[in-house]
């Protein structure tokens, strides 16, 4: 439950700053760090910089703890792309694949970083932190909702070096999120950037929730807070 208020001032400057990508209808939430405004990829070499633009303070929202992994809820700063699931490690045509920034604080699935830097490196998942996942429509999760795409027992799909262990397709890469102001940046090395050049994007802000029995689906998104397009098309195009 999301407990403080925010404001939506200086979204109108914010806005006339960013150029190119996706513009999107500013001051259309409630809730003004997920009120995306602008969103686009660019590429330089082989990095790609994945870029959200929010009419708030970008992150300023985490979600309240539950003390529980069943039922706890993720917020996550999403691209959805038309690169397909093969190109980052899993198998190919196996949903649609995004990357995500996300907070949740109930639960730590990096199990490989310290991104608080205590020394323990399971306590941290209320740090905002990226994941790539693949999402497929799922009506357990609600009508035309998606869920991350669930691994099945005893299934073993060809998975990214970085998979967490979680039994779903979802992909925990050290790649560092930079907040600064209404601004989120996300910088990606590809070994072979050319396929995202040639990929449509979306910008999203959403929340996710773990099922409350923690069982099949594992992981659906329950709210959306704005979506760049309005309908999710994803007509953005790479370095434009």
């Amino acid at each position: 439950m999301v407990t403080a208020v925010f404001t939506v001032a200086g979204s109108v400057s914010a806005h006339s700053t960013h150029s190119g990508g996706l513009q999107a209808k500013a001051n259309n939430v409630k809730l003004a760090p997920f009120d995306i405004i602008h969103t686009k990829i660019t590429t330089k070499g082989n990095i790609a910089t994945f870029h959200i633009a929010v009419s708030g303070k970008a992150g300023e929202i985490t979600p309240t703890p539950i003390g529980k992994l069943a039922g706890s809820d993720v917020f996550s700063y999403v691209w959805p792309l038309t690169l397909n699931s093969h190109a980052v490690g899993f198998e190919k045509d196996a949903g649609i694949l995004a990357l995500a920034v996300t907070s949740h604080p109930d639960f730590d699935d990096t199990p490989e970083y310290d991104e608080n830097g205590d020394g323990n490196k399971n306590n941290d998942g209320n740090v905002w932190h990226s994941h790539w996942v693949v999402l497929a429509p799922n009506e357990k999760c609600g009508p035309n909702a998606l869920g991350v795409v669930d691994i099945p027992k005893g299934e073993k799909p060809k998975l990214p070096k970085t998979w967490p262990g979680l039994p779903l397709l979802i992909d925990s890469p050290n790649y560092k999120p930079e907040f600064n102001g209404h601004d989120l940046n996300v910088k990606v090395r590809f070994d072979n950037i050319d396929a995202l050049k040639m990929a449509n994007f979306d910008g999203v802000a959403a929340g996710l929730r773990i099922n409350a029995s923690a069982h099949s689906p594992l992981l659906c998104v329950k709210n959306v807070f704005d979506v760049a397009s309005g309908d999710l098309s994803l007509p953005g195009k790479t370095n434009h």
